[in-house]
């Protein structure tokens, strides 16, 4: 079948709805411009996309495009009429997203072009769950359907993000024992029961690197590295353009790994301590700020305060901030050192709020540390993707698939 004229003309129809995703409104020579078709095939295609509700016509642009009644097709690019634009039909179809942490499940959903139409949170204090997993998952991705003014059934794929992995082998939650509610062996049964819709789970640090590739710091890259710190520390391997996982979905659970200075993990199933996190988590920053005189040290969540001081520290050029910069950089380039000798990647992206907070004065810190460290020299970047990344990921995640389902034109008669 490859090379018909059906499966060109799906080819053209992809390309076109990717770059009006890209570029936004079109008009129809700039379509073909940049597809290289001509003007009577980017109309027909346009015809075609506009029939099935993939595309609409969104208004006219008095641009140097001639692409109003009066065109002759020439292409030669004079002032004419004004041209009519086209973009992807926003309401073609919708993809949610979960972003799941110990305090609350996050939910929200997008439409096809990737515009959030609906969030809503369920909140889940307490290490005990007042209500089954299944029903909070349900609920909160039921919450944000509601705002977005739709139902249930409007969404094609949901894609569920949290800490640790789900063992392909068994289908149980691995590397997070502090998320209470989530180890039973029949969750993703129970999940798949109370939402008969195609879900995929994700490591959450996973989907920030899927954001940051996406839309932020990692974009065009094939190979590179994020570490993330906000409530613990991970990191997410990205290979040839593909998300790393491992054999137990465990690639890039570097809170535990062995650093000099710090205890050993020695039953990592049940202890969320030690190792690399031990050493440049979040939970340390609080401890090193209060060693080095630094007042006041605000109450709160490790994560919060963590960045607050690290934010702070960026700030001052000199006395204890400074040190607690500089001593964090090393923490943290010495658990990079592991990852750049064994991955040897082209870029380091530097997420999560204890990371960021510390702006360009801690990048360039970590940057000279690890050059003393390691024998690479990989680029240090901050994250761009500084809102709700893991939520972000899901979402992108799920549109992926979701595009690749709604755009694919051989379906059409």
């Amino acid at each position: 079948m490859a090379g018909t004229p059906r499966v060109l003309r799906a080819m053209n129809d992809r390309a076109a709805l990717d770059l009006l995703l890209e570029h936004g409104p079109l008009s129809r020579t700039r379509i073909g411009k940049l597809t290289g078709l001509s003007k009577p095939t980017a109309s027909q295609l346009l015809a075609r996309l506009e029939a099935a509700g993939l595309v609409i016509a969104t208004g006219t642009d008095t641009g140097t495009d001639t692409d109003g009644p009066g065109d002759s097709g020439s292409g030669a690019g004079r002032p004419g009429p004004n041209a009519q634009l086209y973009a992807v039909n926003p309401t073609a179809a919708y993809a949610a997203g979960l972003d799941v942490t110990p305090e609350r499940v996050l939910a929200a959903v997008a439409d096809i072009t990737g515009r959030t139409v609906g969030e809503h949170a369920v909140p889940t204090p307490g290490r005990r769950p007042a209500e089954p997993v299944a029903r909070q998952v349900a609920a909160a991705l039921d919450g944000a359907v509601k705002a977005a003014g739709l139902v249930r059934s409007d969404v094609r794929r949901l894609v569920i993000g949290t800490p640790g992995a789900f063992d392909p082998t068994t289908g149980r939650l691995r590397y997070a024992s502090h998320l209470p509610g989530w180890h039973s062996s029949a969750l993703l049964d129970d999940i798949a029961a109370a939402l008969p819709m195609p879900i995929e789970y994700e490591n959450d640090v996973n989907l920030v690197a899927l954001a940051e590739q996406r839309l932020g710091a990692a974009k065009g890259h094939d190979d590179f590295v994020l570490l993330w710190n906000e409530g613990g520390i991970g990191a997410a391997v990205v290979l040839g353009g593909r998300l790393h996982r491992g054999f137990t979905g465990g690639a890039g659970e570097v809170g535990f790994l062995p650093v000099p200075g710090v205890p050993l993990v020695r039953h990592v199933t049940k202890a969320n301590s030690g190792g690399f996190q031990e050493l440049a988590g979040s939970q340390v920053i609080p401890r090193l700020a209060r060693e080095l005189g630094i007042t006041p040290v605000p109450d709160g969540p490790y994560a919060e305060v963590a960045a607050d001081l690290v934010g702070r520290a960026a700030d001052v050029n000199s006395g204890p901030h400074r040190r607690l910069l500089a001593t964090y950089a090393t923490s943290v380039a010495t658990g990079l050192a592991s990852l750049v000798s064994v991955l040897d990647p082209e870029l380091i992206v530097l997420s999560g709020s204890a990371l960021t907070s510390g702006g360009e004065p801690l990048r360039a810190l970590v940057q000279a540390e690890l050059g003393e460290l390691a024998a690479s020299r990989p680029r240090l970047v901050l994250g761009d993707v500084l809102e709700r990344p893991v939520l972000r990921g899901a979402l992108e995640s799920a549109l992926t698939t979701t595009r690749d389902e709604v755009f694919d034109t051989l379906t059409l008669r």
